[in-house]
């Protein structure tokens, strides 16, 4: 089978066409990017924007959501226009999505706070030879990164806040050896 006409040939680049163009109508045609899972699984490709966030309970434009008082507007002294349209009750037919949203949102945030194991290493093996002084520490030959003392200083107090308990119990594990040495 031979092969298309034009496909072998080299193709010149055409200065006249606009690339912008095209590339924000490809865009304008996308479906939306969604990050809520709830949404994503509610949400229905045949119809529009507006349309699947009013199903779900959601609103498209906050400030219509939640107007300004009119008391407001009036001691701010800006002038109020008025559309004339009235808003009428809007049907909600997928309830549950909002419903798990909040649920979600009421949820407790887990603690996603850790250190990595070299710097809890580092830090340990400082107090440990050297307790408060931080300028030993600086001139110390595990200090690999030359840390200044403010800068070790910074990273002990990091492994104290988060983690409280393993520091007091580390630091209650050197008293002893401390009198053991006097």
């Amino acid at each position: 089978m031979p092969k298309a006409k034009g496909k072998s040939r080299r193709h010149k680049y055409s200065y006249n066409l606009n690339r912008k163009r095209l590339y924000r109508s490809a865009r304008r045609r996308a479906a939306p990017r969604i990050a809520c899972s709830h949404i994503r699984h509610a949400w229905d490709p045949h119809k529009s924007v507006a349309q699947n966030l009013a199903e779900m309970g959601l609103a498209e434009d906050p400030n219509k959501a939640v107007p300004i008082p009119k008391k407001l507007l009036v001691s701010v002294g800006m002038e109020l226009e008025s559309d004339g349209q009235q808003l009428g009750k809007k049907i909600v037919r997928k309830p549950y999505v909002v419903n798990e949203m909040e649920l979600e949102a009421s949820l407790p945030e887990k603690k996603s706070n850790t250190l990595s194991r070299d710097l809890i290493d580092y830090v340990r093996y400082m107090i440990q030879s050297h307790g408060e002084n931080y300028k030993e520490m600086a001139r110390d030959e595990k200090n690999y990164y030359q840390d200044t003392p403010k800068q070790i200083k910074r990273k002990i107090n990091v492994y104290k806040n988060f983690y409280p308990e393993e520091y007091k119990n580390f630091i209650a594990s050197l008293k002893p050896e401390k009198m053991e040495v006097q």
